[in-house]
């Protein structure tokens, strides 16, 4: 007897479903947030030390990928290596947020994600290469969910550069 062969290009557990998705156009909207913010602060640009230009690039690396990582097929080689540029991109994230900080403090609340970020990308690689879907969704989801948009977030607000270039 034949069958039919399915017409998904994905199996059925690792399409993308409802939450992903939000979570791609959420990142999508917050990188267009973050290159309207670096665009509007173009006068002082100068006056941007080179760690937090570099602390920048990482995270537009990152918040670029995210909505391909999410959407895009699952397990082939593009995501495999992708994957590997998206890890990387948060992990030197996550380290160079160490070496940053206002005046007069030296660490924030963001720190925590920061610290959250070092545990998890390690997870996420690991349970991609054990096959441990379930793990590999649910970390990537909590780490996307926290250390991208939440921290993401808390970028704007409270006397930060990008809240001032934003806002004027």
């Amino acid at each position: 007897m034949a069958s039919i062969a399915s017409t998904s290009s994905q199996p059925k557990g690792i399409a993308p479903d409802r939450y992903e998705r939000v979570l791609a156009v959420a990142s999508v909207i917050l990188l267009a947030v973050v290159l309207t913010a670096i665009g509007r602060g173009h006068g002082q640009w100068g006056q941007v030390p080179g760690l937090v230009w570099f602390h920048l690039l990482t995270i537009l690396v990152a918040l670029a990928l995210t909505p391909v990582m999410l959407l895009r097929q699952r397990g082939d080689g593009w995501h495999r290596w992708l994957g590997w540029v998206w890890s990387g991109a948060l992990f030197l994230t996550a380290l160079d947020s160490f070496l940053l900080h206002g005046p007069g403090s030296r660490f924030s609340i963001i720190h925590i994600l920061s610290i959250f970020t070092l545990i998890q990308v390690p997870i996420i690689v690991l349970s991609a290469r054990r096959h441990d879907l379930k793990r590999h969704r649910r970390s990537v989801r909590g780490m996307v969910t926290g250390a991208l948009l939440i921290a993401g977030f808390f970028t704007f607000p409270f006397d930060r550069m990008l809240g001032h270039w934003l806002f004027g």
